[in-house]
């Protein structure tokens, strides 16, 4: 062992005490004396504001020797006083996207020349919330101190405790002592402290668990019990139908329009009565499977529920969302994509005045008069009593809290998804976090999902990976001896064997492999998928019409469609829910080729075939999460091309899933016990 290995626990440890200082030190702490010096100045036309921002972001940019193509970013991300910013701290280039410590440092010794030693506090104090934004990267919305403190010594910063102390105390993070589950076997009375962990965030995800954690009490402790009426009082179910039969996009009021032609907001409906005990426990028991009926039971009684199960399972939320509009409630369903809102709406009896309450997440957040969703009140929150969303797992912490800030006291809100797909993309584990800390009653759904993939798919969640029965060729394993023999078969079974042997067409077939690059990622099996099914020079940025591609225009967001034509306003498209957008050539940034995905591009979304591609090269990122979620995008037929050895059946054995740093378990549980215990 060498004298720094030696010494590096010590370090670690005089960073937590360090740390303690520090965080004693913010509450201390004087606050800065502002002080307005700068002159009055003539005020610049913005356009002209930003060209002298710019020109001046890409001279100190270059002079340092970093590209000059960063200068958009460093405006974005620094202010259009970004040239000074650089030269006073050369390693705020560190907050640009895609730049590492290396660069930073190269780009710091370009400007200061021997003046940029590795010790320098500038850089200590950008090197903290670069490696905490990666973690988030990774799904952590926290990340214990010695981990941190670890990555600062790989990075050859000389003092650890005081770059953690500096950035605690100017608050670039922050800081949080969270006790652990104590001892097995240790009594209540016992004198000794429970263990505890120290752990850093970033302010944006701190403050979100935060939020999202009063969220869910202030919910959880606001429902209003209803009382039961008369039968010939009970509320009629909202007619949201216009004079055509068809249901109203918003669940709201026609549409008004001013003297002058203005178009109001749509009026919210009125409120309903609240239903009492009975009338709920008619629904629950004119439900159609036990499972839905222990469902409406649970909203019944709570304001927060959460629901677990697989694809089957989606038939509770619909026989929920339509006894809850069968009792008057403004009941609606916010889906992950628009393939999952149809979806639920096909689950619908035929004629239910819920058809028109379902739509997708973005809508009913972000939808104003004449969208989808529901209306908004005079304060901004969500007209709703009850609001049901599926895929709730995929939901990260930031989403999750924006979610609850949308709710008004009084409205119920049940959280769905199937706890054994992947988590979101962004950072946090939401619905694993609020499941496990028994926060709110539970309901488990009793119904299997059926056939030979279902079989498969059940297993895997449970650990294991058993040959299953599939006489009309639902579920084919493939071998493959390398890379490049798999993207051939995986190709060849999407172009021709799967629309040949099973009458699905290569359009509703996608190719799912664990990552964007190596001998078998999306990039190798888009380009094999276009040189066998749309061959062209990509004349529109890479593109051609007919390409098969998936637009990102938000992390975790991906929406598939297909290139119509290019021209000099940008690429044109059509995604799969019909929808025409062009997309400037600075987003054609967010759009791939999409014949293969990974799979969390691909979750909330099924298609009739999925081809699964496990590479050797990707045998160490495997986990049995990761192949439930991919193997669950099939619908009739699911292929396997596996060139991944043995990694495969240890990964759904052993692997459960990569694991995750967050506080929201922590946070909810200083709100007091776990009544669901």
């Amino acid at each position: 062992m060498t004298e720094a290995d030696s010494t590096a626990p010590d370090r670690r440890a005089g960073a937590v005490a360090a740390l303690a200082d520090a965080i004693r030190a913010v509450g201390q702490a004087a606050p800065g004396q502002g002080e307005d010096a700068a002159a009055a100045v003539p005020a610049q036309p913005a356009d002209e504001q930003r060209a002298a921002a710019l020109k001046a972001a890409t001279e100190v940019l270059t002079a340092g020797g970093a590209p000059a193509e960063l200068a958009p970013a460093a405006v974005a991300e620094l202010g259009e006083s970004a040239a000074d910013a650089l030269r006073e701290d050369p390693w705020a280039v560190l907050a640009l996207p895609g730049v590492r410590p290396e660069q930073a440092d190269g780009f710091a010794r370009g400007l200061l020349g021997a003046e940029a030693g590795p010790g320098d506090p500038r850089r200590a104090q950008a090197l903290v919330p670069w490696l905490l934004e990666q973690a988030a990267l990774r799904g952590h919305s926290a990340q214990e101190i010695g981990e941190v403190a670890a990555g600062l010594e790989r990075l050859g910063l000389p003092d650890a405790g005081a770059a953690l102390q500096a950035v605690v105390v100017d608050g670039r993070v922050m800081a949080f002592q969270e006790e652990l589950p104590g001892r097995p076997g240790a009594k209540d009375d016992e004198e000794e402290e429970p263990p505890t962990r120290t752990v850093l965030a970033l302010e944006r995800l701190a403050l979100a668990e935060e939020s999202l954690a009063d969220g869910l009490v202030r919910i959880s402790s606001t429902l209003v019990e209803g009382e039961d009426t008369e039968p010939a009082d009970a509320p009629e179910v909202p007619d949201t139908a216009d004079e055509s039969g068809e249901p109203g996009a918003s669940g709201a009021e026609e549409e008004q329009t001013e003297a002058d032609g203005t178009p109001e907001a749509p009026e919210a409906e009125p409120v309903p009565a609240r239903q009492g005990p009975a009338a709920w426990e008619a629904a629950a028991a004119a439900a159609p499977s036990s499972s839905a009926a222990a469902l409406i039971r649970a909203v019944a009684d709570a304001a927060l529920v959460t629901h677990t199960g697989g694809e089957a399972s989606r038939a509770e939320l619909a026989a929920l969302l339509h006894a809850a509009t069968g009792l008057g409630l403004r009941a609606w369903a916010a889906t992950w994509t628009d393939q999952g809102r149809d979806a639920l709406v096909a689950l619908l009896p035929e004629g239910s005045p819920a058809a028109g309450r379902v739509a997708t997440l973005a809508e009913v957040l972000t939808g104003g008069p004449g969208t989808p969703g529901p209306a908004r009140a005079a304060d901004g929150t969500l007209s709703v009593d009850l609001l049901v969303v599926p895929d709730a797992p995929l939901l990260d912490v930031e989403g999750a809290a924006t979610l609850l800030e949308a709710l008004a006291d009084g409205t119920r809100l049940v959280l769905s998804g199937d706890p054994g797909q992947l988590w979101s993309a962004g950072p946090g584990r939401f619905f694993a976090d609020l499941t496990a800390s028994k926060f709110c009653p539970q309901v488990a759904s009793r119904t299997p999902d059926f056939g030979p993939i279902g079989e498969l798919v059940s297993a895997v969640g449970i650990g294991e990976l058993p040959a299953v029965d599939a006489p009309d060729k639902e579920v084919v394993i493939l071998t493959a001896k390398d890379a490049g023999e798999a993207v051939h078969r995986a190709v060849q079974l999407l172009s021709d064997s799967i629309p040949r042997a099973l009458g699905i067409p290569a359009e509703q077939v996608v190719l799912l492999t664990p990552g964007h690059g190596g001998g078998a990622g999306t990039r190798a099996l888009n380009a094999a998928a276009k040189a066998r099914l749309n061959p062209g020079p990509g004349r529109f940025g890479g593109f051609d019409p007919g390409d098969r591609v998936v637009y990102s225009p938000a992390l975790g967001v991906n929406r598939p469609g297909r290139v119509l034509d290019g021209d000099p306003a940008g690429l044109h498209l059509e995604l799969a829910d019909g929808e025409r957008i062009t997309l400037s050539p600075a987003q054609t940034a967010r759009l791939r080729h999409g014949w293969a995905l990974t799979a969390h591009q691909a979750v909330g979304r099924r298609w009739p075939g999925a081809v699964v591609v496990l590479p050797e090269d990707a045998a160490a990122g495997l986990t049995r999460q990761w192949v439930y979620t991919a193997f669950g995008r099939a619908e009739r037929h699911l292929s396997v091309v596996h060139a991944a050895g043995q990694a495969l059946p240890r990964a759904v054995a052993e692997r459960p899933a990569q694991p995750r740093t967050t506080r929201l378990r922590a946070i909810l549980a200083e709100h007091g016990e776990q009544p669901f215990g």
